[in-house]
């Protein structure tokens, strides 16, 4: 089901996030809001942010933190110190093998209670990670060093990728005796082919930024000192230029049509845009162009 007309025409400008109340504080993560920018960083550098089940809650915490908050228009994810993730925390992961949990690590109720993401894009993206895919709001990786196994899951789920020109990859999944985990083996292929994707899960292999951005990973390769730059540039220039309530439905169009048929997929699209010329954010931005000015478009926040 998509965005009813008055959703659209409202821009969910009733959105409102209370920062004033008491939020967990994060232990393995920095959460910081720079109007319009939300900057998640995570904050493991002596372990080469290897991921815990701590730090995950505490990255779907701070994206519905961010999701809720009227002031943020995007989010741009990186790594503290070197590196962007080595992924999952193998010392975690030896203990899951010898105890046969799951290696998620103690967080606290609040973080594991965060439920991130947009309820219209239905059940197949209410999945661990799928919150990437159904947040309201833009995730631009910042890839500034180092980004491996469940690193570089986290990476490819974001939704643009702006990598450092000292960036380097590798999945490790089969060297680990592992196999494509939580959805690479879906949204992999569907950004550089199915060959390509199984050349780097099977082989394991260390590629650089360079090859990266050639096999179509990357949306920006940035020397290294201008990567967080340029990625909240990019999110201060959507601020600036386009409707945050355009930007939450054409991400729920690109990711909910890739489970369907072209007919489908163009009739709600018409119907979308049909409403789409009923609302306000359409009248908005046709005064800012006749006037010569930015548009002033209403923010998405919490409902």
């Amino acid at each position: 089901m998509s965005a009813t007309p008055d959703e659209i025409q409202a821009g969910e400008a009733a959105g409102r996030h209370d920062e004033s109340r008491p939020q967990p504080a994060y232990q393995e993560l920095i959460y910081e809001v720079e109007d319009p920018v939300a900057t998640v960083t995570l904050n493991r550098p002596e372990r080469l942010n290897a991921l815990t089940g701590r730090l995950l809650s505490e990255i779907g915490h701070a994206f519905e933190r961010a999701e809720n908050d009227q002031r943020v228009v995007g989010i741009v994810l990186t790594g503290a110190g070197r590196g962007f993730s080595a992924g999952a925390d193998m010392e975690n992961l030896s203990s899951a093998a010898e105890g046969g949990g799951d290696g998620a690590g103690r967080a606290l109720p609040e973080l594991l209670a965060s439920s991130p993401g947009d309820p219209e894009m239905g059940p197949d993206f209410d999945v661990t990670y799928g919150y990437f895919l159904k947040l309201r709001k833009p995730i631009l990786a910042a890839i500034n060093g180092p980004c491996a196994g469940l690193g570089f899951v986290l990476a490819m789920l974001s939704d643009l990728r702006f990598v450092s020109d000292r960036a380097v990859f590798t999945t490790a999944f089969a060297n680990r005796g592992l196999v494509a985990e939580h959805g690479v083996s879906w949204i992999l292929p569907r950004l550089i082919g199915p060959s390509k994707a199984l050349d780097i899960l099977w082989s394991g292999r260390r590629f650089d930024a360079l090859e990266a951005d050639r096999l179509g990973l990357v949306n920006r390769l940035v020397p290294h000192d201008e990567l967080l730059p340029a990625a909240r540039a990019y999110i201060r220039e959507l601020a600036e230029r386009s409707s945050p309530t355009s930007l939450r439905l054409m991400k729920q169009q690109v990711y909910k049509h890739l489970m369907e048929r072209l007919g489908p997929s163009m009739v709600e699209s018409n119907e979308m845009m049909a409403r789409s010329l009923q609302a306000e954010d359409f009248r908005e931005g046709v005064r800012s162009y006749l006037e010569k000015r930015s548009p002033r478009f209403p923010r998405v926040g919490s409902e």
